[in-house]
């Protein structure tokens, strides 16, 4: 009886289930949309991408301006031998050392300003970005000071001047950011590598060996003029990993000061906007002091690689580049298996190096058979691996949703921002329509990206099908329609070079 009783209990229960379900208009079982799956093929084609890659040097001085030349800046754009180089690369950036010779104590003219301004005009219709560094001496003397083939005066400004400059540049860096990709320090010491230096110190064995807390203080002030000159979205380098943990903690700052997390970076904060140049990379297991701690009041210089792993962890969120500038440290600066080149570009995130110098150790990486490696590789190199899309059509007002993988096979993210844009284009109409990608390209870091793209389509778009791109332009409006700034993809039959757009490969059909 009692087994009877369950189940008429369960029988009812059934029944008044069903009369409930059946009040609903929809089934009571859900079924997925049908998708498809691409596949994309790989390319190792190499390519000019904005930001990135192998830098070309133009150096002037202030007494003798030589201003850029928009047709050089446009030849180096495409194919080129580097120069002094044994290998070709195409250069959308340019190192623009700007030497304020004769400027050490009196302000600048304003027809040196005007022939700056003039330098980011001809980058801009050039189709290429400059990274600037000011400095005031880059012919050292030599003599019988104990480190001989570089002696003392340096040459460089006082803390006034450079102050005062620094303020007289200011409109023209918020006038141009749209091509500045990075500044550097500069302005102090020899090369403005911030070493040699007459007014803020001389770690060398020349003097004390190592710098002071008032030397560190008035590093730390030219370095919040120059953040404070450029707009928030712009980095600005320093020449060495001690150079921001005493900015950012303070002259006392220990060298295993914590370096940037994810949750800190591109917030446009201080600690978010300086990144680095070593000019010595791959020259010794310290880059020649670029990993030194150069010590303070309190404490000695202790030299060695010491700031290594700071810069491996703080590099990953910030502008990372430089120049190597000696061979002796062979066969460490070769290329796998012998040498760890590209394991220190990966290791430390490197964008940008120069072509021009040293190609003693460059002209090794050709030869080696790396070279071509490197040069996809520097900065970012976005590969489309698969996209997952939906087969149904979707409604005009609607959402439409669909996965995209992306691995970046480079040694770093794109370290400015830059918008994400799905284009949808109308076969018979080639109507296009914008939509914005909600995601940051900066923390595209390397390795594989899953990105969930959901758009919400226009009402007011016509029937039809569509054929879909990814477009990554520039985010300044006086650039952004660009080509020449806009991310191509490395993949075949990808890249449409009259808009900048990238193929995904795909239609939708809207109704």
């Amino acid at each position: 009886m009692k087994k009877i009783a369950i189940l008429v209990f369960t029988s009812a229960f059934c029944i008044a289930s069903f009369t409930v379900c059946s009040k609903f208009d929809k089934p009571a079982f859900y079924y997925a949309p049908a998708t498809d799956t691409l596949l994309y093929t790989e390319s190792a084609e190499d390519f000019p991408n904005p930001e990135r890659g192998f830098y070309r040097v133009a150096e002037t001085h202030a007494n003798n301006y030589q201003p850029l030349d928009v047709n050089q800046l446009k030849e180096w754009r495409t194919l080129q031998q580097a120069d002094d180089g044994e290998y070709n690369v195409y250069s959308t950036l340019t190192f623009r050392n700007i030497v304020l010779d004769g400027f050490t104590s009196k302000d600048l003219p304003e027809d040196l300003l005007t022939k700056i301004k003039t330098d980011f005009a001809s980058a801009r219709t050039a189709g290429i970005k400059l990274i600037v560094r000011f400095t005031y001496n880059v012919n050292p003397q030599s003599g019988s000071c104990p480190e001989g083939f570089i002696c003392p005066p340096y040459k460089d400004a006082s803390k006034e001047f450079v102050l005062k400059h620094i303020a007289q540049l200011k409109p023209i860096f918020q006038e141009n950011a749209d091509v500045l990709a990075c500044l550097q320090m500069g302005f102090i010491g020899m090369w403005g590598e911030n070493y040699y230096s007459d007014f803020f110190g001389d770690a060398s064995s020349n003097s004390i060996g190592k710098f002071t807390d008032e030397n560190w203080a008035d590093k730390n002030e030219v370095l919040k003029a120059l953040l404070d000159a450029v707009p928030a979205d712009r980095m600005i380098q320093v020449r060495t990993p001690q150079l921001k943990q005493r900015y950012v903690y303070g002259v006392n700052a220990s060298t295993n000061s914590a370096a940037l997390t994810e949750a800190e970076s591109f917030n446009e904060t201080d600690k978010s906007r300086i990144g680095f140049h070593n000019d010595c990379f791959l020259s010794s297991p310290s880059d020649y002091g670029t990993y030194d701690d150069y010590g303070n009041s309190s404490s000695d210089r202790i030299s060695g690689n010491i700031l290594k792993p700071y810069m491996m962890e703080d590099s990953r969120f910030v502008a990372v580049g430089g120049e190597t500038c000696d061979d002796t440290y062979s066969p460490y600066n070769d290329c796998e298996a012998a040498g760890k080149a590209q394991t220190e570009m990966r290791n430390l995130h490197y964008s940008f190096l120069n072509c021009a110098y040293n190609n003693d150790v460059n002209n090794d990486w050709q030869t080696g058979g790396c070279m071509d490696s490197i040069k996809n590789n520097l900065g970012y190199r976005f590969v489309m691996r698969s996209a997952l899309y939906p087969l149904s059509a979707v409604e005009a007002g609607k959402l439409f949703s669909f996965t995209l993988n992306i691995e970046n096979v480079g040694y770093a993210s794109p370290f400015n921002q830059r918008p994400v844009k799905l284009i949808m284009r109308n076969q018979q109409t080639a109507t296009e329509f914008s939509f914005d990608v909600d995601t940051d390209i900066r923390k595209w870091f390397s390795g594989i990206n899953n990105l969930k793209i959901t758009t919400l389509t226009q009402t007011d778009m016509p029937k039809g099908v569509y054929d879909l791109f990814l477009y990554m332009p520039d985010k300044y409006e006086s650039i952004t329609s660009r080509t020449e700034y806009a991310i191509r993809c490395a993949n075949t039959n990808c890249w449409e070079e009259t808009t900048g757009y990238n193929k995904l490969g795909f239609t939708v059909k809207v109704k």
